[in-house]
């Protein structure tokens, strides 16, 4: 993503960054999508750390009377 910004300065030095709104919506989309790769990588992690059980297993257990 490319973006083009424009800066104010005050004092010499660089105070804000102004990028057109289309750039604005793609950067938030796309900080969005972080968002959420992140918190599905903290769901693996934490199912990670689960014990699992086997199919096998699983059918037995339902297959019981």
């Amino acid at each position: 993503m490319e973006l083009h910004p424009k800066f104010l300065i005050k004092d010499g030095q660089r105070q804000f960054a102004v990028i057109p709104y289309e750039e604005f919506l793609a950067l938030q989309e796309f900080l969005e999508e972080i968002e959420d790769l992140m918190a599905l990588r903290a769901a693996k992690q934490k199912e990670a750390d689960q014990p699992t059980v086997p199919l096998a297993e699983v059918q037995q257990m339902v297959e019981q009377p």
